[in-house]
């Protein structure tokens, strides 16, 4: 069973950074596509950005030009580089893992996800 544990979550004024890390265990992390997701209040998960096992990346729209995705197969960590944040971004963050090595926007292809940390953007 993969476990993936999210961290860096917070409370941010508009324009801020954060960077969100996700940490994984029980599964063999360089063989799998990693994504992150997210869920605002009221509304329905959404993707957010998508690693192949290797450099290959894709965003939402949404975020494109202001998250960056990044992983270290070593430390079994994917991380969300988040710029320019907007009171939009606010949600919880989610991190998933699928057991193909190539990217997805689509939740139905990740296979494990994590418990999910609070981002809240400020005006």
């Amino acid at each position: 069973q993969v476990q993936l544990v999210e961290s860096g979550g917070g409370s941010v004024q508009a324009g801020d950074s954060l960077t969100l890390s996700c940490v994984t265990s029980g599964g063999t992390f360089s063989r799998s596509a990693m994504g992150w997701f997210r869920q605002a209040a009221g509304k329905e998960r959404e993707f957010v950005a998508t690693i192949n096992t290797g450099t290959n990346t894709y965003y939402a729209d949404s975020v494109r030009g202001r998250f960056a995705i990044s992983r270290d197969n070593a430390k079994n960590t994917v991380w969300l580089q988040m710029n320019s944040l907007k009171p939009e971004d606010t949600a919880v963050y989610y991190c998933a893992s699928r057991l193909r090595p190539y990217i997805s926007g689509r939740i139905s292809d990740y296979n494990d996800w994590g418990q999910g940390t609070q981002v809240t953007v400020s005006s």
